[in-house]
């Protein structure tokens, strides 16, 4: 489900990025390599959309440290933990700090495609969600105080029967 949504690996085995960025790459995903956790705060921006494809043990920062970090800075980019050392104590850690996908190494690549595109998707429905909410806050700021106040009457549940009377306007003015 190439996109224009980015899929930023981060993994300290050379190894490990060349093949993921091949991969990714051939199938048409954007991307973005990073060595480090650290490499990849020091370079993320609030802005940026997509996934995250994190190793879970790596020297310095290991990606539950940067998952939680991301979580600290209000980053809720869908996170993907890869792991060559995966135990069901890993997996919950990574779950608790809201994994949306745990994969062992080494992993079938259509698992870790379907598990890339899942997360994507997801991104794109927040993001669409976090336009939705924007616009309706623009939506609210254009209004006039009355017409606040008619607002804040009418999400109460009153019909407009009833919230006529009270502000002394007509049915048809509601």
């Amino acid at each position: 489900m190439p996109s224009d949504l980015t899929v930023y690996v981060v993994d300290d085995d050379p190894s490990v990025r060349d093949a993921l960025g091949l991969l990714l790459g051939v199938r048409g995903y954007r991307t973005a390599i990073f060595a480090s956790g650290e490499d990849f705060l020091s370079a993320w921006r609030p802005e940026w959309a997509g996934c995250l494809l994190v190793d879970i043990r790596m020297a310095g920062m290991d990606g539950l440290t940067l998952q939680r970090e991301l979580g600290r800075r209000g980053c809720a980019i869908p996170v993907i933990v890869i792991s060559g050392h995966g135990d069901v104590a890993l997996a919950r850690q990574a779950f608790k700090a809201n994994a949306s996908d745990f994969l062992e190494k080494p992993f079938d690549h259509d698992k870790l495609l379907a598990a890339i595109d899942e997360a994507l998707s997801r991104e794109r429905e927040n993001r669409q969600r976090q336009r939705s909410r924007a616009s309706g806050l623009d939506s609210l700021r254009v209004l006039t105080p009355r017409e606040r106040e008619v607002m804040r009457l009418v999400v109460t549940g009153r019909h407009n029967r009833d919230i006529a009377p009270a502000l002394g306007i007509s049915v048809r003015t509601v």
